[in-house]
Parts: structure tokens; C-alpha cells; sequence
């Protein structure tokens, strides 16, 4: 796939996973009930912040693109399976909006993941 493409992919998966860590960081209500909900307030809510940081930082390093983006696929696949699961489509009357960008972020990532599969150590190499 195009370079640019996939570092406007990065970038963007970045951003979102950023984005959103001032409200895991900053213990906003609606971040404390979604881990209060599933049992992971509030250890689980921190410990996935910082996971999710260390995913926008993978990202954005080269050599590291691959661990990035599989990363932010198993933390974002726990979520969308959370929200399908236990916490519903809708958290607080959002419209849905927390798992639309939940898909939307599994999908880049599957994306970018797919791209680097042939810089993953020892499976890269057979592909």
C-alpha cells in the first residue's frame, strides 16, 4: 500500500489513542463508569491509558509500526468486545460515538498491521 496512506493511517490511529487518554488520565465520569461497569476501575483504566500511549508512540517509530498496530488491535478488540458484551452500542447517551471510533480504530490498525506483516520478526520472513 501507498507510504503516505499508511502514515496518514499511523498518524491518525495516534491521534485517537491520544486523544482519548486525558479522560482515562483525568478520571472523567463517563471513562470511571465504563471501567467501573467492567470491573477494571481503577487499575484497569490506567493500565490501559498507559498502553494505549505506548501503542501512539509505537506507531509513530518506524522500526516499530508493526508492534504499534498489533497492540492497538488487542487493547481496541478488548473494547469493542466490552462494548458488545457488557457495556452496549450507547454509554451515556453518546450515540454510539465511543464504539464507531472503537471500529474505526480496529480497522486502521488491521490495516497498518497488515501492511507491516513482513516486518514482524520471525513470522515476516515466511510470509
Amino acid at each position: 500500500m501507498n507510504k503516505k496512506i499508511i502514515l496518514v493511517l499511523r498518524i491518525v490511529v495516534a491521534i485517537i489513542l491520544i486523544q482519548t487518554l486525558r479522560y482515562k488520565f483525568t478520571a472523567h465520569p463517563d471513562s470511571v463508569y465504563i471501567f467501573s461497569k467492567v470491573g477494571l476501575e481503577p487499575f484497569g483504566r490506567i493500565g490501559i491509558g498507559v498502553l494505549e500511549l505506548i501503542s501512539a508512540i509505537l506507531l509513530i517509530i518506524p522500526r516499530t509500526i508493526w508492534l504499534g498496530a498489533l497492540l492497538t488491535v488487542g487493547i481496541i478488540s478488548g473494547a469493542v468486545m466490552m462494548h458488545l458484551t457488557q457495556l452496549g452500542i450507547e454509554i451515556n447517551n453518546d450515540g454510539g460515538t465511543l464504539f464507531y471510533l472503537a471500529l474505526v480504530t480496529l480497522i486502521l490498525s488491521l490495516i497498518i498491521l497488515f501492511d507491516q506483516r513482513k516486518n514482524i520478526p520471525f513470522i515476516g520472513s515466511k510470509i
